[in-house]
């Protein structure tokens, strides 16, 4: 693990003011967040249309603005660039099928899209704005012909996808901004699509204190808190611990169905 557990309490009024002298130039862009959480909140009870509307909003200024917090051209590639290669290094394979939770604008799909055999990628988002966003991916990388799957969802119970069908399933910085209910739904349903062998591998905004949410936007969660999720609907979860060595700010684990295990894909 990192060297030192994140455990501060983002949400509190201490730390916005710590945060807040020592960045004074992000003063306004927060002010701005808050502002548009209180009316999206206001407008929409449920998450996924309140979500929807932030990546509404976020893909208005910039399809890349939506994905990772307006990042500049190279920090987009490189953490696509990230994702990619550590999931070829833990088990992906050009025949697996495999389903890419919130693909987003393609930041590390085009390279998984170009990784796998024609039409095993599948990608599915909340939001219509980055799916259009993500077609103009496929066009600029040339990867049409490689027929992906891209798809809008309402919710994670998967309900209009085959049963054992996928070998990888993968959400990077979904849970970060998911309530505990979404992901719940999504662990009691990903063990139906989960090919036998196949993993879910997704990443967090993990504390080791108190768990919080900021503006209904990021959510931190204890690494027990998810693993006992996982437990209760028939999932074993392994920490990857080799995912903290790389700069990333987030965490990861690693799904499997328990009779599984030794049967990994990768393993």
């Amino acid at each position: 693990m990192r060297a030192t557990e994140p455990t501060g309490n983002r949400s509190s009024l201490l730390h916005q003011v710590r945060y807040a002298v020592r960045n004074p130039g992000r003063i306004p862009a927060h002010a701005r967040r808050a502002a548009r959480d209180a009316l999206l909140r206001l407008r929409y009870r449920d998450h996924i249309a309140y979500y929807r509307a932030v990546m509404a909003s976020d893909t208005a200024r910039s399809a890349r603005a939506a994905v990772g917090h307006n990042p500049s051209r190279e920090s987009w590639t490189r953490i696509g660039r990230m994702q990619f290669d550590y999931l070829v290094g833990h088990g992906l394979r050009p025949h697996h099928r495999m389903l890419d939770i919130g693909c987003g604008n393609l930041r590390a799909g085009r390279l998984f899209i170009d990784h796998l055999d024609t039409g095993h990628y599948y990608g599915i988002d909340i939001s219509p704005h980055i799916l259009l966003a993500a077609q103009d991916t496929l066009v600029a990388e040339k990867l049409q012909a490689k027929l992906p799957h891209l798809t809008l969802a309402d919710d994670l119970t998967f309900a209009f996808l085959p049963e054992a069908h996928f070998d990888v399933v993968h959400a990077h910085s979904v849970f970060s901004h998911s309530p505990l209910p979404v992901i719940e739904e999504c662990f009691a349903h990903v063990g139906r699509i989960l090919a036998p062998g196949g993993f879910f591998d997704f990443t967090f905004d993990r504390t080791e204190g108190e768990e919080h949410q900021v503006l209904h936007e990021d959510f931190y969660y204890r690494t027990r808190t998810l693993t006992e999720l996982a437990a209760r609907h028939g999932l074993h979860a392994r920490f990857m611990d080799d995912w903290e060595e790389l700069p990333h700010r987030q965490s990861k684990m690693r799904l499997t169905a328990a009779p599984d295990r030794a049967r990994t894909v990768g393993s």
